[in-house]
């Protein structure tokens, strides 16, 4: 039962930001880079303007309150001896202190104007004493003036604090000046209170001016990064186009250009080598890969290479007839997805790859019946291995090739021997026939029995004359007069030729000619000869009459003949003996003609093969290659029906 797989979990796609381009990268980067400046600068230049206005306050209240120590110092200086005070007791000299302090009119009125002071933002004005208890105030309600910051620490504080004066809320400051007496002893001090309502006016002022300023700055930056970023990101402009140029093939050498000196010219300086060093890799990669592709395209065998994780990355157009599977469909596809695990080649190669063991060659047979020679070898580098090769080759061709150079071999061996015995035997039929001559002129008178006799001989010596010159004419180099023609025009003539028997024999020919030319380069004379012959045979192969059907066509490079029979088929133990030299089944045969077809479809570089049915008959086929290259697919193999066997 075939696993079912978890179900897939949701995918959370992450919302990106479009990527930014160099130039808005650049010029984000330069205005953030200016705003930080002119922020770092405005907040010092605002700190200290805050810290100076401060100050300045600060030293203004401090002098009123001076002026009100003198004044109050003044009402102080009343001699006490002349009053009933008891001036040993500190007690009594503090409250009548209080009470002149109190009761001077000049005192309360300088409070009162200071206090009045709007330029000076003043809220309120004490005199306290050392116990810090208020002796004389201009407010109505006495504040708590322990709670309120001295107006100093602010020039102190950090910008935080100073920046609280503008942007806070109004707040009271105090200003202590010490109070002492005349004769330097501490009395007390004079409280000023001082609000933040006029500071905060002027200082926001000059805030506006200063924003608007650091503004102005920062557009004017803004459009000066823009311009720089234009000037300084052109050459990048330049160079992206020539990398455009690069990566589609079309890049050229600036001719007219001058060359410059600093990093542009070097960078593309750089990019031409780049450049060139491209186009010849891609010219030398184009080259290797149509070869492979052709060679491929061309191979017979089938061929597919794996990487390290068994995965197809090179498929040979034969690979198909084998596994089953279009190419494309097994490119970028793993060895599991490829080959079936139920099927006895699927299952070897499977296992192989589940090893990590090579194998092979070794022959198995598949689900149709058909057997498949398999190869599977791991290539390493330094020990580590980054792939594997597959071959997978047609175990049944291999061996029609076999018996083929073997077939050649004897045919060769043959022709040897009968070179050396037609000449052998020749000079001594020469020398008999010489001397039957000779035997009948010396015999003038002679009766009608030895006549008959003589004649006999001289027929039979004839005919072995005939024979031997055949073993010479075959065993004989042949030099080919080869001519272009149609092959279709040259099997119509062999059916004209061939008819006559055909009556004789009330066999029908029928001809089937392809759409397309079939042009070829051969010998003529030959060819027709060796077509007769097989023509010949299959109409003798039916003394009873039949059909002899003989197609041409197209078949992927080469040009086919196929002459089919339906007589009583070739028997099965002498199949592989058909194309021998003298070997007949037939009464009066020679044995000649098979193996002269034979030799003659080898002399043009072609085949020869054949498939016959007991009971229904035997076809030949015969293939020439073409003239001119054709791009058609990987040509089709004849069909097995009891045996194949090719020459």
């Amino acid at each position: 039962m075939e696993a079912v797989p978890p179900p897939a979990k949701p995918r959370v796609e992450a919302l990106c930001m479009p990527a930014l381009r160099l130039k808005t990268k650049l010029v984000i980067a330069i205005t953030l880079m200016v705003v930080v400046i002119v922020a770092v600068l405005q907040a010092i230049y605002i700190s200290q303007i805050v810290k100076q206005r401060i100050k300045e306050t600060n030293t203004d209240t401090e002098n009123l309150g001076y002026h009100i120590v003198s004044v109050a110092r003044n009402a102080l200086d009343v001699d006490l001896t002349t009053t009933s005070l008891d001036l040993s007791d500190p007690k009594q000299v503090s409250l009548a202190e209080h009470d002149l302090l109190q009761t001077d009119t000049g005192l309360r009125t300088l409070l009162e104007s200071v206090a009045a002071r709007l330029e000076l933002a003043i809220v309120d004005a004490a005199v306290t004493d050392s116990d810090g208890k208020v002796v004389i105030d201009t407010a109505e309600t006495t504040p708590n003036r322990s709670e309120r910051e001295d107006l100093e620490s602010l020039t102190k504080g950090g910008i935080r604090k100073q920046f609280e004066v503008i942007y806070g809320p109004y707040r009271v400051y105090n200003v202590r000046v010490p109070f002492t007496r005349r004769d330097g002893s501490r009395f007390g001090e004079v409280i000023i209170g001082v609000s933040t309502t006029l500071l905060k006016v002027e200082l926001r002022d000059q805030m506006k001016r200063a924003l608007v300023l650091s503004g102005s700055a920062i557009g004017i930056c803004l459009l000066l990064s823009l311009v720089l970023s234009s000037v300084a990101l052109r050459p990048l402009k330049a160079i992206s186009r020539r990398l455009d140029l690069i990566s589609s093939g079309q890049i050229e050498p600036a001719e007219s250009a001058p060359r410059r000196a600093d990093e542009y010219g070097t960078v593309s300086t750089k990019i031409e080598r780049l450049g060139r060093q491209m186009r010849d890799v891609k010219e030398v990669f184009s080259a290797l890969k149509e070869n492979l592709d052709q060679m491929m395209a061309n191979l017979q065998d089938g061929v597919m290479l794996f990487t390290s994780d068994s995965r197809a990355v090179l498929v040979s157009a034969s690979a198909e007839r084998f596994v089953g599977k279009p190419r494309g469909e097994m490119l970028g596809s793993h060895a599991t997805q490829i080959f079936a695990a139920n099927s006895p080649l699927g299952r070897a190669i499977l296992d192989a790859f589940k090893t990590r063991k090579p194998f092979g060659p070794e022959e198995i047979e598949t689900e149709q019946g058909r057997r498949v020679q398999v190869a599977l070898d791991f290539i390493e580098e330094r020990g580590e291995r980054i792939g594997a090769l597959l071959t997978l080759r047609d175990a049944e061709s291999v061996h029609r090739i076999e018996d083929e150079i073997e077939l050649s071999r004897r045919l060769a061996a043959i022709g040897r021997l009968t070179s050396g015995v037609a000449h052998e035997v020749k000079n001594p039929i020469n020398a008999i026939v010489v001397h039957l001559e000779v035997l009948r002129q010396k015999l003038k008178e002679i009766d009608p029995d030895t006549r008959r006799h003589m004649d006999v001989i001289g027929s039979e010596i004839q005919r072995l004359d005939r024979v031997v010159q055949t073993l010479v004419d075959f065993s004989r180099p042949v030099e080919l007069r080869l001519v272009e023609m149609d092959l279709r025009k040259l099997v119509d003539e062999v059916v004209l030729l061939a008819s006559p028997a055909a009556e004789q024999n009330q066999v029908r020919i029928e001809r089937q000619n392809g759409q397309d030319a079939t042009p070829v380069r051969i010998d003529a004379d030959l060819v027709k000869q060796a077509v007769l012959n097989i023509v010949i045979n299959g109409v003798q192969a039916m003394p009873n009459g039949g059909n002899l059907r003989i197609a041409t066509r197209r078949e992927g490079e080469t040009a086919l003949v196929s002459i089919r029979d339906h007589g009583q088929g070739i028997p099965t133990d002498i199949r592989d003996k058909i194309f021998n030299l003298y070997f007949t089944t037939k009464k009066g045969g020679s044995g000649i003609g098979l193996a002269m077809a034979y030799r003659v479809v080898q002399l043009h570089h072609g085949s020869l093969e054949f498939t016959s049915i007991a009971e229904h008959g035997t076809t030949f086929y015969l293939r020439f290659p073409l003239v001119e290259t054709t791009t058609s697919s990987e040509q089709p193999r004849v069909p097995s029906e009891d045996s194949v066997s090719k020459a």
